[in-house]
Parts: structure tokens; C-alpha cells; sequence
């Protein structure tokens, strides 16, 4: 008697007679198949039914939304200490968050008064950032956006950092190349920002496969991630979804962290999407994924701990983090944001929940914060971010001759050519150049 074989779900014995030149067949005796399951390539674990039903994502339950401490500080779950770092620690992060915050103020003032051409604010946001980064570790590396200033400052960013790069003087990393906001430090292990929306996520994805592959190279390499963060509007860009499938189905170990702060400039979520957030397309990725109150900095803090573990477990693999807030500025400076949502929509989310306000209900409540600690840091941060932005103005901005460098390890002939071309004008219209003395060294550099 001969062998029964399955082909595409249907038992079948003897002789297969292929139907198309494209088929590929890999006989599989039916008695190692459980006739109940799908077995086609596409499709596993799935159970067969005689039942027709559309999945309707209506009729499901909403992804459920983690967190350890609600909107007065309390904390929901009193069977278990959610403090998972020193008093010390956690200080810390409260004074990271409200730097962020201070310096989020005088930035956007000081675009307004013209002293810099663009600033984006991170308010509402800085639990997520600022609470996430207090879980990875110096060697973990990070692909940000645009609203992960606490991010940078919880590892270690300095002010005077951040201010060379909004007035982009000759101590900036970037050269004055870069838009303010646009932050980067190979020393941090913090790619630079760019522009273009999304472009960090499969960057995030491939850096996090190499990172793979060094460890597979050599085992005495310590494990480290990746972490993405980027907003819910980016994930309407092809890049996320490019990102999240390579990551998947090349196990890499990367934690991406999608901030949901209800706009992508002026287009509300609603408008954005369909589904249920960010979170449900990670299922459908096939990775681990879970949604998070991103005002409560304990809960963002315990979520990216576990998430890196798992990333790093066997095999590795990528996680999804949903961060839920509120945008509470406008999207930018060159946004405002009154002119599609009310102003006393966004007056109530400051009043009633943002995540430095919830953290310090819990520090007064424990005894580690009182009115006196909160108005001695407000002004000695205030003080330090003034001073900083004063001297970061004054300095002088980068060489010209910088504009041709570190695209080639040596300057080109062609580059050559283009900088005494330069010269000739600028000697040629001084009135049209007069400000060729902002830069180090002036004209000299282009020779």
C-alpha cells in the first residue's frame, strides 16, 4: 500500500501530478500531520473550522495599557514595591526631567526672540524618555527622533552639548551641519538625529543585526541592544513596516519604542489610523509586544527592563513598546497647535496628568521631595541652562572649510576647486559676506 502524502491541506496517495512548474512539494506522511491544523507554508497554528467568521478587530478587546502608579502618585498594586532603583536614582530622573522641561521653555522663547532658527519641545513626553533610558545600559545604542532629550540627558548628554548644537558652534559634534534638535554622540553611543521621518527605525533594525552577528563572531562581546524610539505618526511611514518585518524574521535585538502622543503634527490618531494604535501591528509582525502608561516613569522604566531581557533571550529577538501620553506643546516652533485642538483640551492634560507632576506626587508622599527641594532645583536648573545658553551663543561657529571636510578622508580637487571659488566671492562681495567674521578663523580657512 502506497504512501498518503498532503498537498495544500488535502490528503492524496500515490502518484503526484504537479499542475504547475512553480509548485514545490515536500511530502510529509499524514500521520506525522494533525489533520485538524493548516499546514500550508504561510499559515501556522492555525485550526481549521467549518465556521465562516471575518475577524472584525471592532468586536475584540482593546491591548490593555500597563502601569504602576495613576495620575496621583499612588501606587495601583500594593502587593509589590515598584521601586526598582535607589532613592538617589530616582531624584535623579525627577531632576533630568524637569532640566528637560526648563530648557524646553527658554528654547522655545528664545526661537521666538529670533536668537535660534528652530526648536522642537518634548512636554508630556519626558517620563518616556528619561524613564526608558534609566534602563539600558552605557553600550546599548540609540536611534532617536526628535522628543528624546532625556534620553540623551539620563545618559549623560551635557547642557553645554546640547546648547553647541542648537546654535551650532564650533563645538558641536555635528559641525554646524544639522538643524538644532538634531542631537548625536558617538561617545554615548547615540546616532545623530535626521530629518527625514522614520529613516532611523530600519536603521535601528540593521545596527541591531550587527550587533548580532559581532556577538556571534566573538561570544566575549558584551550582549547589548538597540532602541528606537520614534512618534505614532512615523509609523504611517513604509519605513516602520520594513523595520519590523526585517527585525522579526532576523531575530534581532532591538526594542523599539513608539512615543503615542495622540498627533503627527496637526493629524490627530484618529485621522492616522484605523486599528488599535501602534501596538496591534506588532502582532501582526509576529513581536512580542506591549502598551504602556508613558506618564508613569516606573512602569516605562520596568517594561524596558524586561524588554531588553527578553531582546537579548536566546536567539534574540526585536520588542515593540507603545508609550502612551500627550503632546502638550505644539509640534514645533513652527507649529501651533490651536488651530486644530482647544486650548483648554491641552490646559486640563497639564492640570490633570503629565509625568513629572505624578512623580513628584509619589517623592512628596515618601518623603523625598517637598516645596522647598522643588524651588531650589527649578532655580539652580533654570540658572545652569541660562549660563550655558549664553556662552554657547557667544562662541564662534564652525571653520568654513568645515563644509567641505569628513566626506572624503582627504579633501577632493574638485572640493579643492569649490573652496577657492568660495574665497573669490566672498573677497569679491564683502557687503554680501559680511559676516564671514562669526566663523573660526574667518576667510583664512579657505585657503
Amino acid at each position: 500500500m502506497g504512501k498518503r502524502y498532503v498537498v495544500n491541506g488535502a490528503c492524496t496517495k500515490g502518484r503526484i501530478r504537479l499542475v504547475s512548474t512553480c509548485l514545490i512539494l515536500i511530502p510529509v506522511p499524514v500521520d506525522q500531520l494533525n489533520p485538524c491544523s493548516v499546514h500550508f507554508p504561510g499559515a501556522l497554528n492555525s485550526k481549521f473550522t467549518s465556521q465562516m467568521r471575518f475577524q472584525n478587530p471592532a468586536e475584540e478587546m482593546a491591548m490593555p495599557t500597563y502601569r504602576i502608579m495613576d495620575a496621583d502618585g499612588n501606587i495601583v498594586d500594593n502587593t509589590r514595591d515598584p521601586q526598582s532603583a535607589s532613592d538617589a536614582e530616582i531624584t535623579q530622573w525627577y531632576r533630568n526631567m524637569l532640566t528637560v522641561s526648563i530648557m524646553d521653555l527658554i528654547m522655545f522663547d528664545a526661537q521666538r526672540q529670533g536668537r535660534t532658527s528652530f526648536y522642537m519641545v518634548s512636554a508630556g513626553e519626558e517620563g518616556i524618555a528619561v524613564g526608558s533610558a534609566s534602563a539600558l545600559t552605557p553600550e546599548d545604542v540609540c536611534f532617536l527622533q526628535y522628543r528624546e532629550q532625556g534620553v540623551l540627558v539620563q545618559r549623560g548628554f551635557t547642557l553645554k552639548e546640547m546648547m553647541s548644537q542648537l546654535f551650532a558652534n564650533k563645538d558641536d559634534h555635528g559641525k554646524g551641519r544639522n538643524m538644532p534638535v538634531h542631537y548625536g554622540s558617538g561617545k554615548l553611543n547615540v546616532h545623530t538625529v535626521s530629518s527625514p521621518l522614520a529613516t532611523q527605525i530600519p536603521q535601528a533594525s540593521g545596527a541591531a543585526y550587527a550587533l548580532k552577528m559581532q556577538r556571534l563572531i566573538n561570544p566575549n562581546v558584551p550582549p547589548r541592544i538597540v532602541a528606537c524610539y520614534f512618534g505614532e505618526g512615523a509609523a504611517s511611514e513604509g519605513d516602520f513596516h520594513a523595520a519590523l518585518n526585517i527585525a522579526a524574521t532576523k531575530s534581532c535585538p532591538v526594542v523599539f519604542v513608539c512615543r503615542n502622543n495622540g498627533f503627527a503634527i496637526s493629524t490627530s490618531s484618529i485621522e492616522q489610523y484605523k486599528g488599535d494604535g501602534i501596538a496591534s501591528r506588532g502582532l501582526g509582525y509576529g513581536i512580542d509586544t506591549i502598551r504602556v502608561d508613558g506618564n508613569d516613569i516606573f512602569a516605562v522604566r520596568e517594561v524596558m527592563l524586561e524588554a531588553r531581557k527578553r531582546a537579548l533571550e536566546g536567539d534574540c529577538k526585536p520588542i515593540l513598546v507603545e508609550a502612551m501620553s500627550y503632546r502638550v506643546s505644539h509640534h514645533s516652533t513652527s507649529d501651533d497647535s490651536f488651530a486644530y485642538r482647544a486650548k483648554r483640551e491641552v490646559e486640563e492634560w497639564k492640570r490633570r496628568d503629565n509625568p513629572i507632576t505624578r512623580l513628584r506626587k509619589w517623592m512628596e508622599k515618601k518623603g523625598l521631595w517637598d516645596e522647598d527641594k522643588e524651588k531650589e532645583a527649578r532655580a539652580s536648573i533654570r540658572k545652569q541652562v541660562l549660563q550655558e545658553f549664553s556662552a554657547a551663543e557667544k562662541v564662534k561657529k564652525p571653520p568654513l572649510r568645515a563644509m567641505f571636510e569628513d566626506v572624503y578622508e582627504e579633501i577632493t580637487p574638485e572640493a579643492q576647486e569649490q573652496m577657492k571659488e568660495l574665497k573669490r566671492l566672498i573677497e569679491k562681495y564683502p557687503k554680501e559676506y559680511s559676516n564671514v567674521s562669526q566663523y573660526e578663523g574667518g576667510i583664512k580657512t579657505l585657503e
